[in-house]
């Protein structure tokens, strides 16, 4: 039953996310010449960091991302990397969502901790009721991003076969480099993801114990 409520927390924080991004995304609009967006690599694209990672920058993130992970891949002809069989192209799709999905993993450790809370001091038992809300939604983010980090281990597997081991990409080296850094823990975000649950556990237990408004 916990497992059930938890998905459904991630289902919505990812509508959520999904819907005020786009909201932000169409209200900075401006008018421009008409270009049709269809392709994971078109979305793909449009994602991109930003100096100060305020949460609306990074709410219209993971809608670009989510975008392309519900497209379809373009033309090989037209891939990020230089396809030149089958084979490659199927390497290079595995590698592609799994970069996708770290990429959204990244994003959604950026919007918890907006809202996160390294610490439970004394002073802020004042405002305890909104620092337990605000670490609700964090562990939300978190739970989120640990879902994407099982997603992007699958498409790691899967890129790491062995029939696939003398394959390299070299357009997109970078991709490879994380998925060999997955398959030997150097790259670990379940790691991560679980160290930030357990301290956000910690520091609401300290808030629970606080009293009310004074």
């Amino acid at each position: 039953m916990e497992r059930i409520e938890q998905n459904a927390d991630i289902q919505t924080m990812r509508k959520f996310v999904s819907f005020t991004a786009l909201l932000a995304f169409l209200a900075a609009a401006a008018p421009v010449s008409a270009y049709f967006v269809t392709y994971k690599e078109q979305y793909y694209r449009l994602f991109h960091l930003h100096y100060i990672q305020y949460p609306d920058d990074t709410m219209e993130n993971i809608y670009w991302l989510e975008k392309a992970m519900q497209a379809d891949f373009c033309n090989p002809l037209y891939a990020l990397a230089l396809i030149e069989n089958e084979i490659q192209y199927e390497k290079y799709r595995y590698l592609f969502n799994m970069h996708i999905n770290l990429k959204m993993i990244e994003q959604y450790l950026f919007l918890g901790n907006k809202w996160n809370k390294r610490n439970a001091y004394f002073y802020n038992a004042p405002w305890r009721e909104q620092n337990l809300e605000s670490l609700e939604t964090a562990e939300t983010c978190f739970r989120t991003a640990l879902f994407y980090w099982e997603e992007a281990k699958s498409w790691a597997e899967k890129a790491r076969v062995g029939r696939f081991r003398w394959i390299n990409l070299q357009k997109i080296q970078f991709w490879e480099d994380e998925a060999f850094r997955m398959e030997n823990g150097s790259l670990d975000y379940g790691k991560t993801i679980n160290r930030e649950l357990n301290l956000l556990e910690k520091v609401r237990e300290r808030f629970q114990a606080m009293g009310g408004e004074n």
